[in-house]
C-alpha cells in the first residue's frame, strides 16, 4: 500500500482538478459510474472466479429505486441514494441464493435468466415509465450542496466513488478477498480446509450487487434519469468487456476499461469526423454509427494481443522483469 499510495494520491488530484482543465464534468462523472460498477463485478468475476451475465439487474433496480424515492416519494437525496444502494444489495442476496449452489456456465445462464426476467418486470411496471423510463428525478443536496450544478454533483459523484474503490481494495487485501482468491484458485481445495464455500461466495455477491447498486444510483443523479437500457444484458455484456479490456483480477484495470469503453461510446464519432476531414474519406464520416463494430475489433485485439487484459499484461511483464525481486505488487 505504502508504494500505492503515492499514485493514488496523483490520481485523486487529477481527477479533482479535470473539470478545471476543461474536462466535461457530465462526462467524467458517466466514467466514474461505470468504473465503480465494472469494479464491483470484477469483485465477482476477477476475484472469486464467478461469471454474471445479470449484473445489469443490480445497476438497473438501483437507478429505479433511487429514482421513485425521490422523484414521487421526495426523499432526501442521501436517503434515495442508500434505499437504491440497499434494494440492490437485497437483490444481490435473492439471486445468489437461487445460483450460488451452480458454478461455470450454469451459473452465468440463471444469473442471466433472472435478470432478463427482472428486465420484462420494469418493461410492465407502471413506476418505471415502460420504455420512456423514469425522467426528471430531482438531484436535491447532500450536505447543504446544491446539486443542480455540476460542478458541485461531481464532487459528490468522485466522493462515492473512491469510497466504493475504498471498500473494494479493504475487501481484496482482507483475509476473506485472500478466501476468495483461494476459492477462485481452487474449490474443493478450500472445502477441504474447512472453508464454508457457498458463504463466502454468497457474501462476495451480495457485496458486488450492493457496489453496483451504489453505481446505478449514482448514475440516475448524474442523468436525472432511469431507463430500461440501465437492465439489459447488453449493459450486462459491456461491464464483462469493461472488465476483461483492463485486466480481471487487477484493483486498476477495470477502471482502465471502463474509461476506453465509455470513450469510445462518446467520442469515435468526432474521431470518424476528425478523419473524414482530414483524409477526405467520405467513409469515416459514419464511424460513429459503428460504436460496436469498433468495440468489438478492440475486444479482438485485446484477446489476441493482452490475454490478461491490458493492466494484467503489464503486470506481468513487471513480473517477469523483477523475477529475481519478488513479485509485483498488484495494481
Amino acid at each position: 500500500m505504502n508504494r500505492q499510495l503515492p499514485a493514488y494520491l496523483i490520481a485523486l488530484v487529477l481527477i479533482a482538478f479535470l473539470p478545471q482543465m476543461g474536462g466535461y464534468p457530465i462526462f467524467i462523472m458517466k466514467v466514474m459510474c461505470y468504473a465503480l460498477f465494472a469494479c464491483a463485478f470484477n469483485l465477482l468475476l476477477g476475484y472469486t472466479g464467478l461469471l454474471s451475465f445479470g449484473h445489469a439487474a443490480f445497476l438497473g433496480l438501483a437507478a429505479y429505486a433511487t429514482g421513485q424515492s425521490l422523484t414521487v416519494w421526495g426523499w432526501p437525496t442521501a436517503a434515495g441514494l442508500l434505499f437504491g444502494t440497499a434494494a440492490a444489495a437485497a437483490l444481490g442476496l435473492v439471486f445468489g441464493l437461487l445460483s450460488i449452489r451452480r458454478s461455470g456456465i450454469y451459473f452465468a445462464m440463471i444469473t442471466l435468466a433472472l435478470a432478463q426476467m427482472l428486465f420484462f418486470y420494469f418493461l410492465q411496471a407502471p413506476f418505471t415509465g415502460g420504455e420512456d423510463g423514469l425522467q426528471g428525478i430531482p438531484r436535491g443536496s447532500i450536505l447543504g450542496l446544491d446539486l443542480s450544478r455540476d460542478i458541485n454533483l461531481y464532487y459528490v459523484v468522485m466522493a462515492i466513488f473512491v469510497l466504493g474503490y475504498a471498500i473494494i481494495w479493504r475487501t481484496v487485501h482482507s483475509p476473506f478477498g485472500r478466501a476468495l482468491e483461494g476459492i477462485r484458485e481452487n474449490e474443493a481445495r478450500m472445502t477441504s480446509l474447512g472453508y464454508d464455500v457457498d458463504r463466502f461466495k454468497l457474501l462476495a455477491f451480495v457485496l458486488s450487487a450492493m457496489l453496483s447498486g451504489l453505481a446505478g444510483a449514482t448514475k440516475s443523479l448524474v442523468f436525472v434519469s432511469a431507463t430500461l437500457s440501465d437492465a439489459t444484458w447488453q449493459m450486462s455484456g459491456t461491464v464483462i468487456l469493461m472488465t476483461l479490456i483492463g485486466g480481471m483480477g487487477t484493483l486498476t484495470g477495470p477502471v482502465l476499461g471502463a474509461i476506453i469503453v465509455v470513450s469510445l461510446e462518446n467520442k469515435v464519432g468526432e474521431f470518424g469526423r476528425f478523419l473524414m476531414n482530414t483524409t477526405g474519406i467520405e467513409w469515416f464520416r459514419v464511424l460513429g454509427e459503428s460504436v460496436t463494430m469498433v468495440i468489438g475489433l478492440i475486444f479482438i485485439l485485446c484477446v489476441m494481443a493482452f490475454r490478461r487484459g491490458i493492466v494484467g499484461e503489464w503486470l506481468h511483464w513487471r513480473q517477469r522483469r523483477s523475477a529475481g525481486q519478488g513479485p509485483a505488487t498488484s495494481a
